[in-house]
């Protein structure tokens, strides 16, 4: 049996991919500097992006809550894969053959990768099916709703037959077992076995943010089929349904660089969309619109400020507006601005679209309305305007949606607009505003640390109980002091780890081979010194992962900030400057000691003549070093 996946295999997966490609299908990444990119993080819920990536380094640091790692780890964390199948993951996607050594440790293998793999061979299985005779009744389901062959296969669309196990058996062929099948919820268990799930159905794939598929959605056909309209997948390890967006593997480019998204309510409607030119729309998967959601539209949008825009479409019944008040409750966990759009005579866009043609539904986008507005509505309309208790009461129910704002220079616009609706007096409606604005600020808003790394210090994450009177505390950027020697060291660490490879090697290693002043920045200092080639591709994060703690955490900082530079040139030279700097420094630094030691002994003495011989040598090397270099 193979065992272990060969290093040099490891290493040659990891040279090839772009860390800034794999990260940016679930973050939208934007420059920070020379050699880096930012965004918001998907290690932890913030509003403005502390999220950094070095793709020359292949490394990712987060300022705001301290993640860092390669490639690699960001795999594994994000999909709970093993080592090896993070490897095999990327192997996949640049086409590479991996190589196993002969009789290593077994390969780790979570079973993960299974499920994606069983759940790709039953899309191109339902894809094939669309096409049989008996798929007859789907094509026409989507032939009525305006759908043709192209755009059933642009989004993958497929068909379930009828039968107890068709699918399993067709998976059961290429190497799936039943159990495989069954955590993939594929089959379904009962009192007389397993069968397939989907039966006699139309199939949409379902597919996460990197676009492998995680599950299906499935629309009831026959008319003798007793399950619900429509079906999905049931809850497994790849596929939880608060999280999933359909249509976000083909809308992400466009959300990305649009910063827009538009949330509709099926798989008919995502499709419509699309076909429509409105290429950022997405749909949730048989569950409320809910935080999770955000989460991931925030980190494809890149929304950390106010410029993006969400739009909501909402049937206009009770449900719609449930639905609508529902998103309201969240929606505030959005930077960009929030809208609704409802169509014209409560049609849904398929249906728009079908009715009255594309163009329809692009001016649906139009005649959005701000979210706040729309719930102002919603409450005014469940209360009697025509009574003094019914517009108090009224005023009660709305003025904390005018409160909760995020633009203070639009709130006084809509204290007018509530005060005519309800017919109320403006002072009394900006009372009310202001009390409830109040009201919401009583308990403090919770502090977030900057994309700057704000918090000077933190707790080491190993502390024990023990150390909850006398903490390790563990610096940043941010904690170190500001004198003149500090910062170079600071600055000259930064430029080695970054641009290394743009240096010569005997310059860096003269530079960083004295201890350095601050005990934080010698322990990186010596895990730089330690590497052996900072040409070889990722020595770097290596080197990083060797510094003891608790100042690890520091060298991903100082490997992941911002080096003050206009452009890659001009951070070479800058950093070939610092190099000069502490060498200067530290041929003044020896100068001092052999200046000292040779006063304690004699003249004419042979320790004397090798002392005076050493000072010349350094006088020769600072006059190479000096040029412009200030003492």
């Amino acid at each position: 049996m193979p065992g272990r996946i060969a290093q040099a295999d490891i290493d040659e997966v990891k040279a090839r991919t772009n860390i800034a490609d794999v990260i940016g299908e679930r973050v939208a990444l934007k420059s920070a500097g020379v050699g880096s990119l930012k965004g918001l993080c998907p290690f932890h819920d913030e509003r403005s992006p502390s999220f950094h990536v070095r793709p020359q380094v292949g490394f990712y640091h987060c300022f705001g809550c301290g993640e860092s790692g390669d490639v690699y780890s960001f795999l594994r964390k994000m999909d709970h894969l093993s080592f090896t199948e993070a490897v095999e993951r990327l192997a996949g996607r640049i086409g590479y053959t991996l190589h196993f050594e002969e009789g290593g440790a077994a390969p780790e293998n979570s079973g993960r990768s299974r499920l994606y793999a069983a759940n790709a061979a039953a899309a191109e299985y339902f894809r094939a099916q669309l096409l049989t005779p008996e798929a007859e009744i789907g094509r026409r389901f989507l032939g009525e709703r305006g759908f043709d062959a192209a755009a059933a296969a642009h989004f993958g669309v497929g068909f379930a037959p009828k039968g107890w196990s068709n699918l399993s058996d067709a998976l059961a062929a290429q190497g799936f077992t039943r159990e495989e099948l069954l955590a993939a919820g594929l089959l379904s268990q009962g009192q007389r076995g397993r069968y397939d799930r989907f039966r006699g159905r139309l199939i949409w794939p379902i597919r996460d943010v990197t676009s492998q598929v995680v599950g299906f959605g499935a629309r009831r056909l026959f008319e003798d089929d007793q399950g619900p309209k429509y079906l999905n997948t049931p809850e497994t390890s790849i596929y939880r349904k608060s999280q999933v967006l359909y249509g976000l593997d083909v809308a992400k480019r466009d959300i990305s660089r649009e910063h827009r998204v538009v949330v509709v309510e099926g798989y008919t409607d995502v499709m419509a969309c699309h076909l429509a030119g409105i290429t950022t729309a997405i749909a949730t998967c048989g569950t409320a619109f809910g935080s999770d959601h955000i989460t991931v539209l925030r980190r494809v949008m890149g929304d950390d400020s106010s410029g993006g825009e969400v739009v909501f479409t909402f049937d206009p019944d009770a449900a719609g507006q449930k639905a609508a008040l529902r998103a309201f409750a969240d929606e505030k966990r959005f930077s960009a601005q929030t809208y609704v759009a409802v169509a014209p005579d409560g049609l849904d866009p398929c249906d728009l679209r079908l009715a009255r043609g594309d163009d329809a539904v692009r001016a649906l986008m139009t005649t959005k309305a701000p979210m706040f507005e729309f719930v102002i509505d919603q409450r005014l309309a469940q209360y009697d305007l025509g009574t003094v208790e019914g517009r108090a009461a009224a005023l009660r129910a709305a003025a904390p949606v005018v409160a909760d704002i995020r633009d203070p220079s639009l709130r006084p616009g809509y204290v007018r607009v509530l005060a005519r609706r309800i017919g109320l007096d403006l002072d009394e409606v900006g009372a009310a505003v202001t009390r409830a604005f109040r009201s919401r600020d009583a308990g403090g808003a919770p502090q977030r640390r900057g994309s700057d790394g704000a918090a000077t210090e933190r707790q080491h994450p190993d502390d024990g109980p023990a150390a909850a009177s006398a903490p390790v505390l563990v610096p940043t950027i941010a904690s170190l002091p500001r004198t003149r020697d500090v910062v170079i060291e600071r600055d000259a660490l930064m430029a080695a780890l970054q641009f290394g490879h743009r240096l010569d090697d005997a310059t860096v290693r003269r530079a960083l081979g004295a201890a350095f002043q601050h005990p934080a920045l010698d322990a990186v200092r010596a895990a730089v010194v330690d590497a052996p080639d900072y040409t070889r591709a990722g020595w770097a994060v290596q080197a990083v992962d060797t510094i003891r703690e608790p100042y690890r955490a520091l060298g991903s900082e100082l490997l992941m900030s911002a080096f003050p530079a206009l452009g890659e040139t001009d951070a070479a030279a800058s950093a070939s400057d610092l190099m000069r700097r502490l060498i200067v420094r530290r041929v003044d630094t020896e100068k001092a000691e052999l200046v000292r030691a040779v006063q304690r002994v004699p003249p004419d003495s042979e320790e004397g003549r090798r002392i005076r011989l050493q000072l010349r040598e350094l006088d020769l090397e600072r006059q190479r070093w000096t040029g412009d270099v200030e003492r």
